[in-house]
């Protein structure tokens, strides 16, 4: 049953901080080769040329962060050990002692140095895409080998979380490393649990254990990525013994596969997908009354978003639809990661007092709309619409879904072309995605780069602005979760579900780790007693 896999999920990820963080410590060392099957196309062997996924998963193998995340996205330390602020725009890391690169050199601080400024400095878009993480910072400097000092433009309270996304390559004395010299058949050097092998691009990734990492020889003695897009493909080549290991498994061949005594391991992704309403103007198209004339934008009445959330049975899509892969929403992350609220849960659907909100809000008989959204990108993204316009039906809705492959979907979303919409947002921390979708679109501050909507709420901004000021821990947690709480109260988006990751194994792999950042790594793979 779904929720056994969640119970077991959630014991897993107790230890994941540790598997991705520094290697299976204490893990016997297995002269086995792990095979992952994962539909991540590794497009560069440059860690920081492109901000995906499908590069950070990989590289993560062979190259290290300053600090890591946990399960629940808390900041832990990595080739940091420990992190202070000196004042309002002075941040100090120690470093580890004792860690060398894949070729033998220690790791100092020149090496973080040159992997900052190679972002900040040198890698311009589009041949970078970790710059905004390196914005805040002015200068860094080295008091010695194992200490840097970051300088910040103002006041940087979450640098330590930006941190997490950067990897640290070896410095060069001869100037920065290009993209090119690095796709070339330079040998990528880190100083990860694994080193590098070979590449094939978008076919085989080889990796060979790092016998001399710092935080102990890792569990497999090589790791092959096979890059299978197609998800029937992977579960196909699981099924066969071609692979040890599956990510991105789609929930209808869960059973198939444990019925073939295969492992399946899942958690709640850091995102959500919801609908989003707009607010911004008179009158959006694709809304009519019911005689079909055009009419003014119900959306900008709260009474009429709240009574559209009261009228969505988001546990039916999350059971039904997404075959119990998947945790209805109430905000923006699951709750129980960093900045969420406990307190806001998902009700039933109320139907008759969804009926009277709308009279209320002056549209009794309802009124018809056009709900837009991709067809394929998420896990049961045009399905959930079918749903929704059913349930909508019910208190006088009238609902035309339209989907579209994401590309088209996307651009006819940017020019303004839909009143109601399918959306999604994921990212390191909650504090993106209330920044980019709920937050007023500002371009000085970087706010509402999602907020396709153009809802505004100047008390909720403010709650936002003083919540970044926060350093990460609980006093900055408990902030974003009350401003969460109150502009949820505003229904500003309709929040569906967090879908689940779903991961397959085989007998070899005795569990797997599955994070909700949505990472594929053996790190997280930890080998069979049998």
């Amino acid at each position: 049953m779904p929720s056994l896999h969640q119970f077991r999920s959630t014991l897993l990820a107790a230890a994941l901080a540790t598997v991705i963080s520094a290697g299976p410590l204490g893990a016997a060392a297995f002269a086995e080769e792990l095979r992952i099957g994962t539909s991540y196309k590794l497009m560069t062997l440059d860690p920081h040329y492109a901000d995906l996924n499908e590069n950070t998963s990989l590289l993560s193998h062979i190259y290290e962060r300053l600090v890591n995340q946990d399960e629940r996205l808390n900041p832990q330390p990595g080739l940091a050990i420990s992190w202070k602020r000196l004042s309002e725009t002075q941040w100090e890391f120690k470093l580890r002692e004792g860690v060398h690169f894949h070729d033998g050199s220690p790791f100092t601080a020149q090496d973080v140095i040159y992997s900052i400024e190679r972002i900040r400095d040198f890698l311009k878009p589009p041949s970078g895409g970790f710059q905004s993480y390196t914005q805040a910072i002015k200068s860094i400097t080295a008091p010695d080998p194992l200490t840097v000092v970051i300088e910040t433009n103002g006041e940087a309270p979450t640098l330590p979380l930006s941190l997490t996304s950067i990897f640290i390559m070896p410095h060069k004395t001869d100037g920065f490393a290009t993209t090119e010299e690095l796709n070339s058949g330079a040998q990528p050097i880190g100083t990860g649990p694994y080193k590098f092998q070979s590449w094939q691009s978008g076919e085989v990734l080889k990796l060979v254990r790092n016998d001399a990492y710092w935080g102990g020889a890792p569990a497999w003695s090589d790791v092959t990525f096979r890059i299978i897009e197609s998800p029937a493909a992977r579960v196909a080549a699981l099924t066969t013994g071609d692979v040890d290991v599956a990510d991105y498994i789609p929930a209808r061949d869960v059973e198939g596969l444990e019925q073939r005594g295969l492992s399946v391991e899942s958690i709640s992704a850091a995102r959500s997908n919801f609908l989003q309403f707009d607010i911004g103007r008179d009158e959006p198209p694709g809304v009519t009354g019911k005689s079909g004339n055009p009419i003014q934008n119900p959306f900008r009445d709260k009474r009429v978003r709240q009574a559209l959330t009261m009228a969505t049975d988001r546990a039916f899509l999350a059971e039904k639809i997404l075959l119990g892969y998947g945790t209805a929403a109430a905000q923006l992350f699951p709750a129980g990661l960093s900045g969420t609220s406990a307190t806001l849960k998902v009700e039933p659907p109320d139907y008759n007092g969804a009926k009277s909100l709308l009279a209320e809000a002056g549209f009794p008989d309802g009124f018809n709309v056009v709900l837009a959204g991709p067809a394929g990108r998420y896990p049961g993204d045009s399905e959930s619409l079918q749903a929704i316009a059913q349930n909508w039906a019910r208190i006088g809705v009238s609902v035309q879904p339209v989907v579209a492959p994401f590309s088209v979907f996307a651009t006819q979303r940017s020019n303004g072309d839909y009143p109601v919409w399918y959306g999604g947002c994921s990212g390191e921390a909650v504090t993106l995605c209330l920044d980019a979708v709920l937050a007023s679109p500002n371009a000085e501050l970087g706010t509402g780069s999602l907020n396709y909507g153009k809802y505004q709420n100047q008390a909720f901004d403010e709650m936002l602005a003083k919540a970044r000021t926060l350093e990460e821990g609980p006093e900055r947690n408990e902030a974003l979760a009350r401003a969460t709480e109150f502009v949820m109260a505003d229904y500003p988006i309709l929040p569906l579900y967090h879908f689940h990751l779903i991961v397959g194994h085989g007998h070899k792999v005795g569990s797997y780790a599955v994070h909700p950042r949505g990472w594929t790594t053996a790190m997280q793979a930890v080998p069979s007693e049998e």
